[in-house]
């Protein structure tokens, strides 16, 4: 028998499994206690119906048996058997195989003893003691006829239950476990069809069940892996093209220029040599960039902890200007979608810029959101003013610009200039004191 190929038909055979296991263990322990049960009604019954007769009679002095009848004995008389000694003074009408086994119990003291099938009899001998000696043996007997049908009867519908239940649970099962499959379904469909567009969607941890939650993250963490991977061979394709172009330029008008009217030799083996040049150059740029891109160690190019490279800046500006106020990184572990030389060039300015302006404090904060890394600059200086805003971000512009400190207004618009390049952006956060500046960038 082939497992089925879905998880959730294996989880529901799973479930069928363990269910039919119990539920079989349970009906075979309850069948086998209703039998003994239903054993032990009958033997109560022909026991208190034994004592019954047995209580009519009364043993003489000499032995001999006398029975006192009751005002109605019929029903004692039913299946009733009496003996003085081993001879029979009443017998009711009865098989000969019956007989024969009532019989058998006579003077043998208190005995229990079933007759074969069909038409199963329960028979049991109670002694008639007159001192200290059995003087004489009543059987009474019941069909067990009612009992084993009885017995059969549950079993069958026990069976039937179980059949039903089994059902019940393959199919309860098969659609309890559909439906909490179904947002794993439609999230690795999402995922396809963000990949395969190249979207900056996320699903994000936010409103989900745990285990959601955790497989949201690592969907989010292959996408962001991937669009990494996306990046950076669009970086490499942009890199060839922007490099070439110069050497193909030159073979091409070197080319035209040969090919306009007749040369001179030593016009000829000036353009010769300078198509050679250009074509070495050709060469030596594709062996460095494809190099560059066998040779990389990360396991997705162009990623980096934001963390690690914003405490290496500030302990770089702790050793270099310990005058200035101390940096702070609050983070745990963000990774970027970009080289750390990358992210260095970016957080550089902002940092420089921070230390120009801040009274005591910088804090560098990283987080990680749908779909990207969120990096937080802040100072607790004068700020920017309102009047000024996002025009901070323009060359040459201060936003102070009688604040004594030496500067160009370039910071800013050199670290924002990357973040573009990297798919991310620089802007002017909210601060209720000092400057803040936010840095977006694709996860890594």
């Amino acid at each position: 028998m082939r497992a089925p190929a879905t998880l959730r038909g294996r989880l529901a055979l799973l479930a069928l499994v363990t269910t039919a296991i119990w539920v079989v263990v349970l009906t075979a322990v309850f069948n086998v206690e209703l039998g003994a049960h239903l054993r032990q009604q009958a033997d109560d019954l022909v026991r208190t119906r034994a004592a019954a007769v047995a209580a009519t009679l009364e043993a003489g002095p000499d032995g001999q048996i006398v029975e006192h009848e009751p005002a109605d004995d019929t029903a004692l008389d039913v299946g009733i058997w009496i003996y003085q000694g081993d001879t029979a003074i009443q017998r009711p009408s009865a098989s000969n195989a019956l007989q024969k086994r009532a019989d058998g119990l006579a003077g043998n003291g208190k005995a229990f003893t079933d007759t074969p099938e069909p038409h199963a009899f329960r028979l049991y001998a109670l002694p008639v003691i007159a001192g200290d000696r059995q003087v004489g043996t009543v059987v009474a007997s019941v069909g067990l006829d009612a009992y084993r049908g009885t017995a059969r009867s549950v079993l069958a519908a026990s069976i039937g239950l179980c059949v039903l239940l089994l059902a019940g649970v393959y199919l309860v099962t098969r659609t309890v476990v559909g439906r909490a499959l179904r947002p794993v379904g439609d999230m690795s469909a999402q995922a396809a069809e963000w990949s395969e567009h190249g979207a900056a969607r996320r699903f994000g941890a936010d409103g989900r069940l745990a285990e959601l939650a955790g497989l949201a993250g690592n969907l989010d963490q292959l996408l962001d892996r991937q669009a990494a991977v996306l990046r950076h061979e669009q970086q490499l394709t942009a890199e060839l093209s922007h490099e070439l172009r110069t050497p193909l330029a030159r073979i091409t008008a070197e080319t035209d220029w040969l090919s306009a009217r007749p040369r001179s030799a030593d016009d000829q083996r000036t353009s010769h040599e300078a198509i050679a040049a250009a074509a070495a150059q050709m060469q030596r740029i594709c062996e460095t960039l494809l190099s560059e891109a066998r040779t990389r160690t990360d396991p997705v190019p162009g990623r980096c902890v934001v963390d690690d490279v914003a405490r290496a800046l500030a302990e770089r500006s702790r050793q270099e200007r310990p005058e200035v106020p101390p940096i702070t990184v609050v983070g745990t572990g963000t990774t970027a979608g970009v080289p750390a030389a990358l992210m260095e060039r970016i957080l550089a300015p902002l940092l420089d810029n921070a230390l120009r302006y801040a009274d005591h404090r910088i804090t560098v904060e990283t987080q990680r959101q749908p779909g990207g890394v969120l990096v937080a600059v802040a100072d607790d200086g004068r700020g920017v003013p309102e009047t000024v805003g996002a025009a901070v971000f323009e060359a040459g512009r201060r936003a102070h610009p009688d604040d004594g400190h030496d500067g160009a207004g370039l910071g800013l618009p050199l670290a924002r200039r990357p973040a573009r390049a990297a798919g991310g952006d620089i802007t002017l956060g909210h601060s209720s004191g000092g400057a803040r500046f936010v840095v977006m960038l694709p996860a890594g």
